[in-house]
């Protein structure tokens, strides 16, 4: 038994802030910002917790696949932006939407977390037989504001699919992998030690996004590739056998690199940075609900999801659609 995608769906804040509206906020341009990273806007949450897309796509997913909430056996939600450290947010959803018979968890893999709740979801399906994956994530509240290298660069969303057990396997192969010994270059939410026997002096500005961006990049650069080679490797496929790269969506450039470095048409590599920025675990399942909406994704097609950030950690899955 494995998995098999029933559907898929997304959810984003209203609210828009274009990078022209960051330069009343910070030192900065459209034209910095856009050939830097590729990012024309992001959505910002307002009013709304993660906890709160999370449940609108899942309201979603039960509405599209006519499922009633009892029959969810499980909710995995990914995120590295909760809404508490406990209940889970996934816990909350399963409350919120009525999943009454549904276990539910997080996982924080950063940007590479709805692809490691999705091997997981296949691990589960041995057992199970329905369940929701969903990365969301409110990553404005980790953004401090006035520091440019950052606060461009992230947005709030978030994505989803209601999976269902297949004797047909979906998921045919997975690469995780995790590079904590670089985990300092990308940081973000530090806890400190809050108690009256402690003495912790760290700077409460660790709170906020942290990270050395030329060593991001090249990590991303170079590991993601080897990431997706070792998963086609493990197929009958080659290549330019895949239809669609849905990878995180970090940075233009960094698309637009990995492409180069597997040979692979630009072209095959679908991208939506421009219009949601950063968001994390969400991009990718987002991007992935956008282009099966439009029609770009069709039913047997082949697909490589990759993500890959913050642990550090990367994951890769090759996927018939």
């Amino acid at each position: 038994m494995g998995l098999t995608i029933k559907q898929t769906a997304h959810y984003v804040p209203p609210k828009v802030v274009t990078n022209d509206d960051l330069t009343t906020m910070m030192d900065t341009s459209d034209e910095w910002i856009s050939s830097r990273t590729g990012i024309k806007q992001r959505h910002i949450a307002q009013d709304e917790q993660t906890s709160t897309l999370a449940i609108k796509v899942a309201q979603q997913l039960l509405e599209k696949a006519n499922c009633p909430a009892e029959k969810i056996d499980f909710i995995i939600v990914a995120t590295m932006s909760p809404d508490y450290l406990t209940p889970a947010t996934a816990a909350i959803v399963q409350g919120k939407i009525g999943a009454k018979n549904a276990l539910a968890f997080d996982i924080n893999a950063a940007c590479s977390g709805f692809i490691y709740a999705l091997t997981l979801a296949d691990k589960l399906l041995a057992t199970y037989h329905c369940g929701i994956v969903i990365g969301a994530e409110v990553l404005s509240k980790l953004v401090d504001w006035q520091e440019r290298s950052t606060a461009v660069l992230f947005g709030d969303g978030a994505g989803g699919v209601l999976v269902e057990q297949s004797p047909q396997a979906a998921l045919i192969a997975e690469d995780l992998a995790a590079y904590g010994q670089d985990g300092d270059t990308l940081t973000a939410g530090y806890q400190p030690v809050n108690s009256a026997f402690s003495n912790d002096q760290t700077d409460k500005h660790k709170y906020y996004f942290e990270m050395d961006g030329r060593a991001v990049y090249r990590f991303a650069t170079h590991e993601v590739p080897a990431s997706i080679e070792r998963a086609i490797a493990q197929t009958t496929w080659q290549l330019n056998d895949v239809d669609w790269f849905i990878l995180h969506q970090a940075n233009g450039r960094i698309l637009t690199s990995i492409a180069h470095h597997l040979g692979v048409p630009e072209e095959k590599f679908l991208s939506n940075v421009a219009k949601y920025g950063n968001t994390s675990a969400a991009s990718v399942p987002l991007l992935l609900d956008e282009a099966v909406t439009t029609g770009r994704i069709k039913r047997g097609q082949k697909l490589i999801l990759s993500g890959f950030g913050g642990g550090l950690t990367t994951a890769t899955t090759a996927i018939v659609f």
